[in-house]
């Protein structure tokens, strides 16, 4: 380390460990890890504990922190465990890993050559196959664990053993492994045991077995799981000592994680015996849960991972590594930082039982504050199953129907990523389920674990739904373990354990594992040597592929770009391309590449090109062709490959460069075609002397030829081929056309079955072929059957002849007529055709002619006319002609209500600038309202706009404002419609921050925190950790227009923390961090200091800091200090101190003193004192030893480093002969490892060379062993049977060998048999002793020996637990059991019955299980009731069975049924007794057998299967029997829809119709359709159908706009997208407009034609659009288009342009104007009331004629009182309020036409109240009459009286 540096650097560091490697004997090795450490670690390799040096073979790449190990051709005495070894000044690290070199595989030698051969392939041989496979086992440490298997095969396969993927060989600790040859019990087939003896932890892992024959590879694989055994630590001094975590020799490392984030610690750990691994968190044993992960990763480190961190997981956390040779230490500490914003009310764990509900609970610090559930790393949205209820500030969660994969962790997150954690814990029968994801790299192991509350069950182990094989599952006690060896992609899927009803499920996703592809072929030629061949040679790939590979030669013709390839070659060197590898000929090119089973090389070209030719061959020939005289003869051949040929005729050559071509001019024609392998030659309209003609066709390889026969054809009916049904209109010509096969053949017509006669009317044409039928003007009597016959054949036409359609000319479209009260209405409608009948109907109804109703027809003219409307007359009216309607809607208004809409108060809520609209209609368009504010009525401006569009009526507020609120009024006359507006402020937003914002600053810095408003008024709240923050001199709050501050002025630490601007509905978080000032080291100046002293001595170093509170931290060679009786640390105002009272040498090296911004560093050296000798005091005594054993001496220096000599009687002593020197710190050691007499004599050790120098003398001697004796007797022994014996004895010297006989024979310690020796005391121990060990026992030592005898006594065969009385049921196994207090031999107890042995029965069985006798009865009957007894030698027991008549009960009840609509359900119910009849119903009604009722039993088993079942079929499904009875609940539920077939692409033409089509599993099903992703609506062009199960979307007319993408989607189920492509169709003109010239009031018609049928044109006159309606129709017939234009008026001149598209037409319009004359005149009388209104009408000759009104020669001008009106060619004149003297002559002028009417006022005379005088005028006593006013001359005025009342 640099002095003054202040800075330790870091020790080493692995990022990548290396990976293990397993190579092929030759192949190279590879080790790679990266390693990183300041300053740069120096990297050594090691093997076997040496270090490796470079060379030939061996080379150490390094690429920055990357090292590597490269092995050149790796030899199998390379394999072993290589270490990567990394130091600097910090510290060192290694990383170890294994390099495994296999054999080549070759054929293996015979086991012995006496062996019989092996049979030969298929005669029964095999792949291997498990009989039986290791089972999974859960052991305590210590135990003896063996796994077996049983393999069948033939040949006989090899097994060996692997764990975790590496053979038995490369596992470190592999010395308590032993295979032995199971036991296979006389069943064919291999096996082999791995024993494991006294296991460890690190034995835990998976054990898979390997079976290999050479017809294929089998394997099955085994959990082993070694736990700590619970009890005080083991008794057996071998055994490794219970882990005790020993205090930290140095600081641990700090780890910090945020609160809710996972914290991962990895621990390194290498020794051997492999060590075992524990986990400590503050002192106490960690144990795997749900937030705590510990396993091992696939570099071998060890990994403890902590979930979701929370407050509580804060605290030490140690990693403690043990073996037999020690352990290791490594520790951390973890701090979690928790988030200023906090939940109120964190989540708690909770508990549910399975299929129950659980809740889970939080509070949030604000109601406002959105959150999130997530159930691990998973986000849970609102279902059924997960309900997320938000009420104020607290978040619920609420899981329902848990079930087993419900329990894990749930997290409830808010904004920041601020969590609070929560496991929920499901009760069930699964105690520990599945994990939700498993993933796991192709070719490793997958072990699956559940832990179940039961002992001894048995589940069901699934993948997708499928039974996976019992040899993967095993289960011992609450564990269930499924192992997968060697998994491979086909074993991904869903995993499930079964028990019961509960389940658990996991997702396993197996991973390729990434192979690199073999390398390309090398040194490709082309040699072309014959005639059309190529020889193409290469050599193979280097370094060769490890996999099975081929070759794949490929082709391309010049001038093409595709690559065809020609064929697979198996090994390398060449192969022969002849030419008929090719289809035709040409030049080719070549090129190879290598494949296997890991993918593709790149390919190799091979330089130049080959021309090949293929040989043709016939590959089908020319045949006979036989037609009709004028038919085309057409012969065809196919060859193997294209090539040119030549065609003969009569041995004509023809010509084949031509496509066409006659043999000589005027002769037979003939057509050549040739595709592909296929040549033709077509004869055309071959005639009679053609017949025998030789066709042959000829090309190199290939000749043939076929004959042409001609045969006079029959005569048949070409066209048409079905019966034809034909419809026309009356007066319309009619065709009916025959066509036959032959020329001029005659045929008859026939009408209804009457031959036809000629005449005006009916016309019969011959022309060729064609045969033809014409009625110029077809009339409806010429409907009928028409035929044409011939020679036996006759072709059918159906001919209906009918009356033209009516169709309505006007009004096309839908009309809406307004009128008030007393108004004229007329509705009118044009028919086309004159006479044609016509119906009127109102709302439904038909009207009839009243006072009330009048209809009027004129010509093709029909009016409805309502003289006076009253509002009752109003309603929809119907005009109908034939098939078609057209449509009024009258609407009838009494003026007694202007306002049609509101009818109400409207309330209007608005904000500040907001545009507001309020809308009044009335019911006549000229009405003049005014509007009003709160009663006053308000002025127009650009703040408030009235706006008056035909009825409606608008008042707007562009940008309302608040003192815009109150009440406006919309009146007119009476009445008026009232608006209530509020204007209120809109919701305050902040503008900026828009994001949280995180701010760091220094103490006493000034913090300025802004937030700016979207108004400037708005009131805000500042919040600092959730409290509202208070105004001070530490904290400012400030306004300025809408931005708001808040200052701290001079910052403090205690002053970070989160901040909130509340501005009601918006808020914005600051993120405040205040640090403290820097730390500094005022004295001394110097950063590194150089100090001495003294040892043992005082040692006192001193620092003075800025500020006086800072903290400080000393560390001595890089690692933290602690006060203690020796070194203490001292603080004292800016003094900081550490001072050594006692200092030792040890003492001396680097100290630093370390605050948090500064260092300075103190290097101590120590002076030493003289070296001395510190024991012992006085002088050894002199060491007596026997001849052969060892003597060490030693001697202890004060200092560790000292030089020593030694030396022997005066001459110095030199190692080896026998002798050894070694130093041990302070100690040194003097090794004789066998004494002998030249070993005797004076040892002395001194300290250093120089004269005088301390030293320590020793004096050793040899003498001769003393003699073996025996010194004590053997005493004779008397046990009983079972009991131990124990003989003993004492031999001289204590280490003598003694040898013990048993009756003359020596003793070999066993199981039964223990020797032992304690100084001079020898034993001899036989365990559980039997009558037959009774004999003589000697031990002999030297030339002496003893002896004794051993008895043994019989032992009493008594019970310890006697017989137990038992009821029993008819049926049931009764199991009768003793239990002895010693085991005895087979046949020392007797069962018996009454006293009477038992006799033989199968029913009858006893065993022995130790000491445990049983009698089993199987099936118990009522005669088997009586006492038993069970009798040995020397004891006897009794009791008494009872056995009761068999009761009726269910063993297996009915389960409730699920199922689909249509399917099948089966139900099945299992009794205690066979042959029980009993009775199936559902719902309460019995149910019979039937097609979709099936009733059987099997045995104890009832069966119901229900099928074809529907919805309604859902009920209570019971079976009764006696007095039994069992029901279950069967649910039908609706099938899903699903799509059986899709929409398919679709391409159209511009203007056609597209139809997409799908078809549904169901009839009832409601479909969407989607364009682009938005769902589709119907339209008039696009039609939405149900065709039964078919579903059709119709796009008529289509047009660019619906080219797209369209999908449907019905439930669940989508098909799509399929587009939709729309051609632009080309449209031109074929028959352009011709110009017309036509009077007025008559029609014109224009016709084009155009090139495409159904194209949309557009219509202009005079460069107006033209719409059909009125007097205009437009019509479309196939690809012409009309326009027809009726009562032309002179306006209507013009141009008339036609478009579609980019194609047009263009004509003139001319028009003749006629006299303006009157067609319909008013009445020369018309009489009308006083106070009443007169209307008088006219209509003229035209539409748009002007017309004038006078009265009395003065032209009448519109007001109040005359309103004129005209509608079409109808003209009225009204007169309002009529009054006698608007009594008069009225004129209507038309031009030059003139009508007069004399206009009548009448009056309503009064009515007498009381009785008339005499002489009274007599008029009045008329009551009622009307009295007409006298009145003179045309035009006159006329006056009058009514006499006094």
């Amino acid at each position: 380390m640099k002095a003054g540096s202040g800075d330790q650097g870091s020790p080493p560091c692995f990022l990548r460990f290396p990976r293990p490697v397993r190579v092929l004997s030759g192949a190279e090795a590879e080790l790679k890890c990266v390693v990183l450490g300041e300053p740069p670690p120096t990297v050594v390799w090691e093997k076997g504990g040496q270090p490796l040096a470079a060379s030939e073979r061996l080379s150490f790449p390094a690429d920055g922190a990357e090292h590597g190990l490269l092995l050149s051709g790796a030899l199998p005495t390379d394999a072993g465990v290589y270490v990567c070894r990394a130091r600097n000044a910090a510290g060192e690290a290694y990383a170890a890993a294994a390099v495994t070199v296999l054999e080549p595989p070759a054929p293996e030698p015979e086991p012995q050559p006496a062996e019989r051969p092996l049979p030969p392939p298929g005669a029964g041989e095999g792949a291997p196959v498990f009989l039986t496979g290791p089972r999974s086992q859960w052991v305590l440490r210590g135990a003896e664990v063996v796994l077996e298997c049983q393999v069948g095969g033939l040949p006989e396969p090899t097994l060996y053993w692997e764990k975790d993927g590496m053979a038995l060989d490369e596992v470190w600790d592999s010395s308590h492994f032993a295979l032995e040859p199971g036991r296979t019990e006389g069943r064919p087939g291999a096996s082999l045991a791995l024993r494991i003896l006294a296991v460890r932890l690190p034995d835990s892992g998976v054990y898979v077995c390997h079976a290999r024959n050479a017809h294929g590879h089998a394997r099955a694989g085994a959990l082993l799981q070694v736990h700590q055994p619970p009890e005080s630590p083991p008794e057996d001094p071998d055994e490794v000592p219970k882990p005790v975590v020993e205090p930290l020799k140095c600081a641990p490392k700090t780890f910090w994680v945020n609160e809710g984030k996972h914290a991962k610690f990895r621990c390194y750990v290498m020794g051997k015996p492999e060590p075992e691994i524990e986990w400590h968190w503050e002192g106490r044993p960690l144990l795997p849960d749900r937030r705590r992960l510990m396993y091992r990763d696939r570099g071998g480190g060890f990994v403890l991972k902590v979930l979701y961190c929370q407050a509580k997981d804060r605290g030490l956390y140690v990693c403690a590594a043990r073996n037999s040779a020690g352990q290791t230490l490594s520790a951390v500490q973890l701090h979690v930082k928790e988030p200023r914003f906090r939940f109120t009310r964190p989540l708690q764990d909770v508990e549910g039982r399975e299929h129950g509900i659980a809740v889970l609970e939080c509070k949030v610090p604000n109601s406002r504050i959105p959150t999130a559930w997530f159930r691990e790393d998973q986000r849970l949205l609102p279902c059924r199953k997960y309900e997320q209820i938000e009420e104020g500030a607290v978040r619920r969660l609420i899981i329902h129907r848990l079930k087993a994969d419900d329990e894990g962790v749930y997290l409830c997150e808010m904004r920041g990523r601020v969590r609070t954690v929560a496991n929920v814990t499901v009760k069930g029968p699964i105690l520990k389920r599945l994990p939700r994801k498993l993933d796991v790299f192709e070719g490793e192991n997958a072990v699956l674990l559940v832990e179940t509350g039961e002992a001894g069950v048995e589940g069901c182990w699934t993948r997708d739904g499928e039974d996976l094989p019992a040899i993967c599952q095993s289960s011992s006690g609450h564990m269930h373990a499924l192992v997968l060896p060697g998994v491979t992609r086909e074993d991904a899927g869903e995993v499930t354990f079964s028990l019961g009803n509960s389940h658990t499920t996991t997702l396993l996703r197996v991973k390729c594992v990434k192979h690199n592809p073999p390398g390309p072929p090398l040194l490709v030629e082309m040699f072309k040597g014959h005639k059309n061949t190529v020889l193409l040679t290469w050599k193979p790939p280097e370094p060769a592929p490890e996999t099975p590979f081929i070759y794949r030669l490929e082709r391309q013709e010049v001038g093409s770009e595709d690559w065809i390839q020609c064929f697979s070659i198996v090994k390398a060197g060449a192969v022969e391309v002849p030419g008929d590898c090719v289809p035709s000929e040409g030049d080719y090119r070549f090129r190879i590449c290598t494949v296997s089973e890991h993918g593709r090389s790149p390919h190799v070209v091979f330089h130049g090109s080959a021309h090949l030719v293929p040989t043709a061959r016939l590959v089908a020939g020319l045949e006979d062709v036989q037609v009709y005289d004028g038919e085309d003869a057409v012969f065809s051949l196919h060859l193997s490959t294209i090539i040119q040929g030549t065609w003969f005729l009569n041995g004509e050559e023809l010509k084949s460069h031509v496509p066409e071509g006659e043999v000589e001019p005027g002769a037979l024609r003939y057509r050549v075609e040739k595709k592909g392998l296929q040549h033709r030659l077509i004869l055309q309209a071959v005639k009679h002397q053609d017949s025998g003609a030789l066709v042959g066709f000829s090309c190199p390889g290939v000749q043939d030829s076929a004959a042409l026969t001609i045969q006079e054809s029959p005569v048949h009916i070409l066209s048409p081929q079905d019966k034809v049904s034909l419809t026309f209109t009356t007066s319309e010509r009619v065709v009916l056309t025959c066509e036959l096969s032959r020329v001029d053949f005659p045929a008859s017509w026939y009408k209804d079955g009457q031959r036809v006669e000629e005449s005006e009317s009916l016309v019969v044409k011959l022309d060729g072929r064609k045969h033809r039928l014409i009625l110029p003007e077809a009339q409806i009597q010429d409907s009928g059957e028409f035929e044409c016959r011939t020679e036996g054949v006759s072709a059918f036409f159906s001919v209906t002849v009918r009356d033209p359609p009516v169709h309505i000319l006007d009004p096309r479209e839908h009309v809406f007529v307004h009128a008030i009260t007393s108004e004229c209405v007329m509705l009118t409608c044009e028919v086309d055709r004159e006479g044609a009948p016509v119906h009127w109907y109102k709302d439904g109804q038909e009207v009839e002619e009243s006072d009330f109703v009048v209809l009027e027809n004129e010509g093709a003219h029909h009016r409805l006319v309502l003289p006076a409307a009253q509002p009752p007359d109003g309603g929809e009216f119907q005009c109908v002609a034939g098939d078609e309607r057209a449509y009024f809607t009258v609407t009838i208004t009494d003026v007694s209500s202007w306002i049609v809409y509101p009818s109400g108060k409207v309330y209007v809520a608005a904000v500040r600038l907001e545009r507001v609209v309020l809308t009044c209609e009335l019911c006549r368009p000229w009405a003049e309202v005014r509007w009003t504010k709160d009663g006053e009525e308000v002025v127009e401006s650009p703040a408030l706009l009235l706006q008056k569009e035909d009825t409606v009526r608008r008042l707007v507020l562009p940008a309302v404002q608040l003192e815009d609120s109150g009440e406006y009024l919309c009146e007119i006359d009476d009445e008026s419609a009232s608006f209530t507006v509020t204007v209120t402020e809109p919701p305050v937003r902040i503008i900026y921050p828009r994001d949280e914002v995180t701010l760091v600053a220094v103490s006493l810095e000034c913090v300025v925190l802004m937030c700016e408003l979207s108004r400037e008024d708005a009131p805000v709240r500042w919040y600092k950790d959730g409290l509202e923050v208070e105004e001070s001199e530490a904290l400012v709050l400030e306004s300025d227009g809408p931005r708001r501050r808040l200052v701290l002025p001079a910052a403090q630490p205690e002053d970070g923390g989160e901040f909130v601007c509340d501005a009601g509905d918006d808020s914005a978080f600051f993120t405040v961090t205040v640090t403290a000032p820097p730390e500094r080291i005022v004295h001394p100046a110097a950063r590194a200091l150089d100090l001495q002293f003294g040892a043992p001595g005082r040692v006192e170093l001193r620092c003075e800091v800025a500020p006086a509170g800072s903290q400080v931290r000393w560390y001595k060679d890089g690692l933290e200090v602690e006060a203690s009786d020796v070194l203490q640390l001292g603080a004292e105002g800016p003094i900081r101190t550490l001072t050594l009272p006692h200092a030792e040498p040890e003492d001396a090296g680097e100290y630093v003193c370390e605050t948090h911004d500064e260092a300075v560093t103190f290097n101590v050296s120590l002076a030493e004192p003289p070296v001395q000798f510190l024991a012992p005091e006085a002088a050894p005594s002199p060491l007596c030893v026997a001849p052969g054993d060892p003597v060490v001496l030693s001697c202890e220096l004060s200092r560790a480093g000292a030089l020593v000599f030694w030396s022997h009687n005066g001459r110095p002593v030199q190692e080896g002969e026998g002798l050894e020197l070694h130093a041990e710190g302070p100690r040194r050691i003097l090794c004789i490892r066998a004494a002998d007499p030249a070993h005797a004599g004076l040892y002395t050790c001194q300290s250093g060379a120089a004269p005088g120098a301390p030293s320590l003398s020793f004096t050793v001697q040899v003498a001769e062993p003393p003699p073996v004796k025996l010194v004590s007797e053997l005493t004779p022994l008397t046990v009983h049977e079972g009991d131990d014996a124990t003989f003993r004895c004492e031999v001289s010297p204590p280490d003598a060998d003694v040898t013990w006989l048993r009756n003359g024979a020596v003793v070999t310690p066993g199981p039964q048999l223990e020797m032992a020796q304690n100084g001079s005391s020898r034993t001899l121990t036989l365990r559980g002793c039997q009558l037959e060990d009774a004999g003589t026992v000697t031990a002999r030592a030297g030339g002496t020996a003893t002896s004794a005898r051993l008895h043994v006594r019989e032992t009493e065969l008594l019970f310890l637990r006697r017989l137990q009385d038992v009821r029993a049921e008819e049926g049931q196994d009764v199991c009768l059991q003793v239990e002895t207090g010693r085991v005895g031999a087979a046949g020392a107890v007797r069962w018996v019955r009454g006293g009477v042995p038992l006799p033989p029965d199968s029913r009858l069985a006893t065993t022995q299980d130790g000491h445990v006798h049983r009698l089993l009865i199987h099936g118990v009957v009522p005669a088997d009731q009586g006492t038993y007894g069970c009798e040995s030698h020397h004891d006897r027991t009794l009791a008494r069975l009872s056995v009761r008549p068999r009761q009726l009960r269910v063993l297996r009840p009915l389960e409730d049924v699920t199922i689909t609509e249509g399917g099948s359900a089966t139900f099945q119910l299992e009794l205690s007794q066979e042959g029980v009849t009993g009775e199936w119903a559902r719902g309460g009604v019995r149910l019979q057998q039937g097609p979709t009722c099936q009733i059987h039993t099997e045995g104890h088993t009832h069966h119901l299967v229900l099928s074809g079942l529907g919805l309604a079929d859902s009920g209570c499904i019971s079976f009764t029997a006696d007095a039994l009875r069992c029901a279950a609940r069967l649910t039908v539920r609706e099938a899903p829809v699903t799509i059986v077939q899709g929409p398919q692409d679709l391409e159209v033409t511009e203007g056609d119709t597209a139809t997409f089509e799908c078809q549904l599993s169901q009839a009832l099903a409601d479909i969407t359709w989607e364009k682009d992703g938005r769902p589709l609506t119907p339209s008039p062009r696009l039609r939405l159908q149900a065709l039964g199960t078919r579903r059709l979307l119709q796009l008529r007319r289509c047009g660019p706009m619906d080219a797209g993408t369209y999908s449907c989607t019905v439930g669940m189920a989508r098909a799509g997208p399929v587009h939709l492509v729309v051609r632009e169709r080309k449209v031109s003109v074929l028959s352009e407009l011709r110009s017309v010239h036509a009077r007025e009031g008559d029609g014109a018609t224009f016709e084009c034609t155009l090139s495409e049928v159904e194209t949309t044109g557009n219509w202009e006159l005079g460069g107006r659009p033209l719409r059909p309606g009125g007097r205009i129709r437009i019509r479309q017939e196939g690809k012409k288009h009309f326009l027809v234009l009726s009562e032309l008026c002179a306006e209507d001149a013009g141009e008339v342009r036609f478009q579609a598209g980019p194609a047009q037409s263009v004509a003139q319009l001319e028009v003749e104007a006629l006299p303006l004359q009157m067609c319909r005149r008013p009445p020369r009388e018309k009489s009308v009331l006083v106070g009443r209104r007169a209307v008088l009408e006219v209509t003229v000759s035209r539409s748009g004629g002007q017309v004038c009104w006078l009265r009395e020669g003065v032209e009448l001008c519109p007001g109040d009182k005359y309103e004129l009106r005209s509608h079409g060619a109808t003209h009225s004149l009204v007169i309002h309020d009529v009054r006698p003297e608007d009594q008069g002559t009225y004129c209507c002028q038309a031009g030059a036409d003139s009508a007069y009417t004399q206009l009548l006022v009448e009056v309503i005379p009064l009515q007498v109240a009381r009785r008339t005088e005499p002489g009274q005028a007599g008029a009045l006593g008329q009551r009622g009459r009307r009295m007409p006013l006298p009145w003179e001359g045309v035009g006159g005025r006329g006056t009058g009286s009514i006499g006094r009342q």
